[in-house]
């Protein structure tokens, strides 16, 4: 009989294998530490990070805090306190129910946990490494729990190694830390990383917890939502159309207060806004949805950020409309008066009435040459012609006024160098070599043809190789302000703008100041306009939010590609001939003039022989 085939993995290994379901990244573990910590029924959580979380992701939390036994059995897999049986599962009030997720985060890092209960007099402090009890024994400790998890993927290098720079695994660290503060004000929530405090957030409402987050200025873009049906209780915020952005950024739904992400309603939201943002535009929302645990599914994704609804159109027909009421309700959005002022009603007494025609009068006697006097005809044109009045207007003409004899004494002369003159009008009147089409391509002749030049892509490689040149210098020009420019971001936003500031200096910014959600700007690049000012820096923002490249030449790269793309001329301007000829110049001068920066064709030559075969069938 041959042997049989199929094993039972060990349990380190069939952690391990959970932990890649899991554990992703840091950011991962952040989110499972602070839900257990709000399930915990703390009022107080503390998040401390190092090194974006690779180093040490560390929740403190003063919360109920387990027992001896519940201390160990954490660890175990599939060991959970808040479901027992499979209906559970279905009419959920927690956040984390999975009973792998300590199991897993414990094989792939170093786990030390100090949990206390209130009664309790003494607490129990546990140390795994891989899957491997360390350390348990009894300690003093403050009431709840604190969990560090450190050196995350120690034993698994090719996981490590998949992890983006710092930079971009602290932002997902930040997103998991925002989404849980907001759905659950009423906790205070502070956030320190590599030793600085970021957020300390105190108890609070919905509302002053989202400005908390994102910066002061938010307090006025947002328009309260509300709607309280049998389906679902909507509550919350949507930004005002004038405040959009291009990027996505500040979208939340919470549903039963737990944050997910949804295509379908946001393309609901996306419908009350219709006429109201310009293309490409993004309104912000923080909308709070509950809704029975019964009708929804959040089982369909592993990190349960994604969520399946019983009556998915009704939910769309019922966000869509509060969202709309909301905006037409504060003026935000163009509505229909139905409140009628009852001084303008007409009285019944007018109703058989018929109407007054206006009347015409006609002064009969009305001569408008009466002050005029006859005057003699003028000889010099042979028939008689009277004189009228006519200094006022003919004063407008002071100036303008000649004789006939100057006239044809000017006609004569001119007819004298004619020659001379006309030599001249030919030289400076050879066609220009430049032509702009629809308002898009610029149309150069060469020898052999014609070139076809995209205006905006040529720009844009224009604008990249200068950036890129004042950034690898060191050396760019600046245009002073007459008043410095003060911009609002939110928090984490400026974090970034923090770290770009070198880069954007070299580029021909001057910021005279950083604040915590404020930065003021003295100078800016020389072909930046200051009411460009705002939307470039948004766009940059939103361009090198997502994937920061590790090294400072791709990360400047990054930025003087977003700059260019922001800056460049568009499709739709009308560009001089000393414009067109200074972009298909400049354009020849640059070291690579065929592609833009985004590898697309800046030009296409058309030649003679070209043309020749079009026209020869």
């Amino acid at each position: 009989m041959a042997a049989s085939i199929i094993q039972l993995l060990p349990d380190h290994v069939a952690n391990q294998i959970a932990a890649g379901e899991v554990v992703q990244r840091p950011a991962s573990v952040v989110k499972e530490l602070l839900e257990n910590a709000v399930d915990a029924k703390a009022s107080d959580i503390k998040l401390i990070v190092k090194e974006a979380g690779k180093t040490l992701v560390q929740v403190i939390d003063n919360g109920l805090g387990m027992n001896t036994t519940d201390a160990r059995l954490c660890f175990e897999r599939h060991a959970t306190s808040k479901i027992r049986q499979a209906e559970d599962l279905f009419d959920l009030h927690t956040k984390g129910f999975r009973g792998e997720a300590l199991a897993s985060i414990a094989a792939i890092a170093h786990v030390e946990m100090k949990t206390k209960q209130d009664q309790e007099e003494l607490g129990n402090h546990i140390v795994i490494e891989g899957s491997k009890l360390v350390k348990q024994e009894v300690a003093v400790l403050p009431k709840g729990t604190s969990f560090a998890v450190k050196n995350l993927f120690f034993n698994i290098p090719a996981r490590r190694n998949f992890l983006k720079s710092e930079t971009v695994e602290f932002r997902h660290v930040m997103d998991e830390f925002q989404r849980v503060a907001m759905a659950h004000p009423s906790i205070s929530f502070t956030l320190i990383h590599n030793g600085s405090e970021l957020y300390n957030l105190p108890s609070s409402n919905y509302r002053q917890r989202i400005v908390n987050i994102f910066g002061g200025k938010t307090n006025e873009k947002l328009v309260p939502v509300t709607e309280d049906t049998d389906l679902i209780t909507i509550s919350g915020f949507v930004g005002k159309p004038e405040f959009a952005k291009k990027s996505r950024g500040e979208q939340f739904f919470f549903v039963n207060d737990r944050y997910i992400k949804s295509a379908y309603l946001h393309h609901a939201i996306m419908n009350a806004y219709e006429g109201l943002l310009k293309e490409g535009n993004q309104p912000s929302y923080f909308l709070y949805l509950q809704v029975p645990p019964h009708t929804i599914d959040i089982n369909i994704h592993p990190t349960k950020t994604e969520i399946k609804f019983d009556d998915e159109h009704s939910l769309y027909a019922i966000l869509r409309s509060a969202v709309k009421h909301s905006l037409g309700q504060f003026n935000v959005a163009p509505v229909l008066d139905f409140e009628r002022d009852a001084n303008l009603d007409t009285p019944y007494q007018y109703k058989n009435k018929d109407a007054d025609f206006p009347t015409i009068q006609v002064d009969s006697n009305f001569n408008p040459f009466a002050n005029e006097k006859p005057t003699k005809s003028l000889s010099s044109f042979g028939s008689y012609k009277k004189e009228t009045n006519t200094a006022n207007w003919e004063s407008l003409y002071v100036g303008l006024k000649q004789d006939t004899q100057e006239l044809d004494t000017f006609s004569f002369e001119t007819e004298e160098v004619t020659s001379k003159l006309f030599d001249d009008e030919l030289e400076e009147k050879v066609p220009t070599s430049t032509y702009q089409i629809h308002k898009k391509y610029i149309v150069s002749a060469i020898k052999s043809g014609m070139l076809v030049i995209d205006q905006g892509r040529a720009h844009q490689r224009i604008l990249y190789e200068q950036f890129l040149t004042n950034i690898t210098v060191n050396k760019a020009s600046s245009q002073q302000l007459l008043f410095p420019l003060e911009l609002y971001f939110s928090s984490d936003e400026m974090i970034l703008l923090k770290e770009l500031q070198p880069v954007l200096e070299n580029t021909g910014f001057v910021f005279d100041a950083f604040n915590s959600d404020s930065l003021q700007i003295s100078g800016l690049p020389i072909a930046m306009a200051e009411s460009e000012v705002s939307i470039v820096i948004e766009e940059l923002i939103n361009n090198l939010q997502n994937e920061i490249p590790e090294s400072s030449f791709s990360q400047s790269d990054s930025i003087a590609k977003s700059m260019a793309k922001s800056m460049a001329v568009k499709t739709g301007t009308y560009l001089t001939v000393k414009e067109q000829e200074n972009l298909v110049n400049s354009l020849f001068a640059c070291k690579d003039p065929n592609v833009s920066p985004f590898q697309k064709p800046t030009f296409i030559t058309l030649t003679v022989e070209d043309l020749d075969k079009r026209f020869a069938l």
